[in-house]
């Protein structure tokens, strides 16, 4: 079979005026960025607000693993399958980032055929979007490092500067640096750290803004850091949120392009989900659900991060209320939470697949219960999945009163999804339940306890006295109303990434908290997870090269 790249290669994309024209959007409402991509003219998603909402789909999936599952991929099988029945459907996709790209996961276009395309674009440049981020957020660690030099006149204590610089790259060097040497001349030395553009509250806010005048404002909420007697430091103060919002313009609105079947698609945003909240832009949800009678989105890694964020963080602050939920998974990654090495995921091993299973189950009554979605279990089936295999899932699954369905996009394009899309359907048309898992109310600390007892399983939460200082000052300065954005590992319901499979009774312990006034909540950071990660030993980046005619190959 062709690799994802050669087959997004050889598909006939059409231009994107003519994607738009099957939404409704003139030529002049687009800012094209070449042929096959553009932006939608801000003044026409103003336009479009008396419009009524579609229906909102959420795709997550199960604890990811190295066998793979296939979430992206799904979500825009789903989307072209949804068109297949005559449905007005559009997928809303993040931005890839560089780091996985070059890192460990590669592209993240989908796969198979089921793509947005152009493929080499969207993983690597594309509309310049985390570019603009980038700047926008080392714009404001600049203008703070230049005002202390300047003399000092809101009077930062140098040891408690809170903003950080961003690359987007996987650098693990730059987690811990010291800036400012070299003389008086480069300014004051003090301690700093990078972390990767996708973790930069700028990268959260532009993602949760609703228009310029949103965006601005948040920027200058956003506290950088704190005198000596512990008074926040604002972006405002230094008059910084205005050239940042300059820098963001252009870049908040939602990029249009297109699925190999030439479906439209939104990708915009691009938060990680295991160290902010995994969401595409607000913007670009909104704007597709005034343009279409579906909307497929996705949320990052398993349930238990990315949904759990969409709902309690992006469906919270946008007042979106999604209709149905679809969670994927595959019999290779079951496995392996059974205790399967990785290369082995491909023979049959009915008591390995028996034990993942539990993976999956919490995740639907995590999905099904806490969150109140109607459900659907996608599989993304492969040649090597044996009936005996499938026969046990379904089996197993059967009291759960949720369907499990074979779905074969990855092969067949939109196609091979009809059964989950018609199951979607159907679904979206049943009462919802939606929920918060906790509420507006709850301190800071019983958010936290929620999340990690209701969703990770785990008997309680812990922190060390420096720590839990740092929460309760955030509940006393006014910050208690805000929801909590944990940073975990992807790998596991607990901190451990080698607890695979349900653990229970486990202890999540709360390493460090960090206020994002701007994008209004706060993050827990739990465990080993790093906001810069590193490098694997063998990079992607070593596998992309470009060839003699100039083609990407390589990429994914």
């Amino acid at each position: 079979m062709k690799s994802n790249i050669e087959i997004a290669q050889a598909a006939k994309m059409k231009r994107i005026t003519e994607i738009a024209k099957k939404l409704g959007i003139d030529e002049e409402n687009l800012e094209p960025y070449g042929r096959y991509k553009a932006k939608l003219s801000l003044d026409y998603i103003e336009q479009l607000q008396s419009r009524p909402d579609g229906k909102l789909v959420l795709v997550t999936a199960i604890s990811p693993t190295p066998a793979g599952e296939g979430k992206t991929t799904t979500t825009v099988g789903l989307g072209d399958a949804l068109n297949h029945l005559g449905k007005k459907a559009i997928i809303c996709l993040r931005e890839p980032a560089l780091g996985p790209v070059f890192g460990m996961k590669g592209g993240a276009a989908g796969g198979g055929y089921a793509q947005v395309v152009p493929m080499e674009d969207i993983n690597l440049h594309f509309t310049g979007d985390f570019a603009a981020i980038a700047l926008a957020n080392n714009l404001l660690a600049a203008l703070i490092d230049n005002h202390i030099h300047q003399g000092n006149a809101l009077g930062f204590d140098v040891r408690r500067i809170t903003w950080r610089r961003v690359v987007d790259v996987n650098d693990r060097a730059l987690r811990d640096i010291t800036i400012g040497l070299g003389g008086p001349g480069n300014g004051y030395p003090r301690q700093d750290g990078f972390d990767i553009v996708v973790a930069s509250e700028v990268m959260a806010i532009f993602c949760l803004a609703t228009s310029v005048k949103d965006l601005k404002e948040r920027l200058g909420n956003i506290v950088v850091g704190y005198t000596r007697d512990q008074k926040p430091i604002r972006a405002r103060d230094l008059n910084a949120h205005g050239a940042m919002t300059a820098l963001l313009r252009d870049a908040l609105a939602p990029n249009l392009v297109q699925t190999l079947e030439n479906n439209p698609a939104f990708i915009h945003g691009g938060p990680f989900a295991n160290i902010a909240h995994g969401c595409n832009s607000v913007m670009a949800t909104k704007t597709a659900l005034k343009l279409a009678d579906y909307v497929v989105t996705e949320g990052g890694f398993g349930a238990d991060l990315g949904a759990e964020k969409f709902v309690d963080i992006k469906c919270r602050k946008a007042g979106l209320k999604p209709s149905a939920a679809v969670i994927v998974a595959t019999v290779r990654a079951l496995k392996y939470h059974g205790g399967v090495p990785v290369a082995e995921v491909g023979k049959e091993n009915l008591a390995a697949l028996e034990k993942g299973l539990v993976n999956l189950e919490r995740h639907i009554h995590n999905v099904r219960d806490h969150y109140g979605l109607p459900t659907v279990v996608s599989i993304n089936q492969r040649a090597e999945d044996t009936d005996a295999e499938i026969k046990l899932m379904q089996e197993k699954l059967s009291h759960l009163g949720v369907k499990i369905i074979l779905a074969r996009h990855f092969a067949e394009g939109g196609k091979g999804a009809i059964e989950v899309a018609k199951e979607v359907v159907r679904l979206c048309e049943q009462p919802s339940n939606f929920k918060f898992v906790y509420d507006d109310n709850l301190s800071l600390w019983d958010k936290m306890k929620a999340v990690a007892t209701k969703i990770y399983g785990a008997s309680d939460i812990t922190a060390d006295s420096k720590v839990r200082q740092q929460i309760k000052h955030y509940q006393e300065s006014g910050y208690g109303h805000y929801p909590v954005c944990v940073a975990k590992t992807q790998y596991s319901f607990s901190t451990d990434p080698k607890l695979l499979g349900a653990p229970s009774g486990h202890v999540v312990n709360i390493r460090e908290v960090r206020l994002a006034a701007g994008a209004e909540f706060i993050v827990m950071i739990c465990g080993d997870i790093m906001t810069m990660p590193g490098l694997p030993k063998v990079p992607a980046a070593n596998n992309i090269d470009v060839d003699e005619s100039g083609k990407i190959v390589g990429l994914f």
